[in-house]
């Protein structure tokens, strides 16, 4: 039974690297329209592992920033639930790679080579905030931009010399430059 839930769990993150090389290939629509699918499939209850990589990758392929900012709350919602349920859950992780290592983007490695799923979700953190608070920069909420981009660094600072895997350091950098400009 577990090899038949493997499977399935990796068949979903073939899905979801799928739809990510067509986000990554210039086909927005396409992408949102498999990833829509495949939100519709997974639903509320679905595995928060894939609800958090799917609606991190689906926050990119909305052309209005208020929609981006609801699909990164969604996966930061999910990332939530996965540190819930993995608080006394130390196994290793599964592997379920999706993605092709694009910057700012810890989900596309996330089950690869990491000791238990803890690890997991710490790595998640940086990034998700380093998009809301981008994504509250867009909609001119610089407070809100502020407290995510300071949590995004927090977090990675916490990952150490992997804080800075997928350039997301310097992407808070980035941004920390933008806001002090405004």
């Amino acid at each position: 039974m577990r090899e038949r839930q493997e499977a399935s769990e990796d068949a979903v993150m073939t899905r979801i690297g799928q739809a990510v090389m067509l986000l990554h290939g210039g086909d927005r629509e396409e992408a949102r329209n498999r990833f829509g699918l495949l939100w519709a499939e997974l639903g509320e209850a679905g595995d928060a592992f894939h609800r958090c990589a799917l609606a991190h990758y689906m926050a990119d392929t909305q052309d209005d920033p208020g929609d981006e900012l609801a699909w990164d709350l969604r996966a930061l919602t999910a990332a939530d639930g996965l540190r819930e349920e993995s608080a006394g859950d130390d196994r290793p992780a599964g592997d379920g790679a999706a993605g092709d290592g694009a910057v700012d983007d810890p989900l596309a490695e996330a089950r690869v080579g990491v000791p238990g799923t803890s690890s997991v979700v710490r790595a998640f953190y940086p990034s998700l905030h380093l998009n809301l608070a981008a994504d509250y920069v867009k909609l001119q909420r610089p407070e809100a931009a502020r407290l995510h981009l300071d949590r995004a660094r927090e977090a990675a600072d916490a990952l150490g010399d992997e804080g800075d895997v997928n350039g997301v350091g310097a992407g808070i950098d980035r941004l920390e430059r933008l806001l002090r400009e405004r």
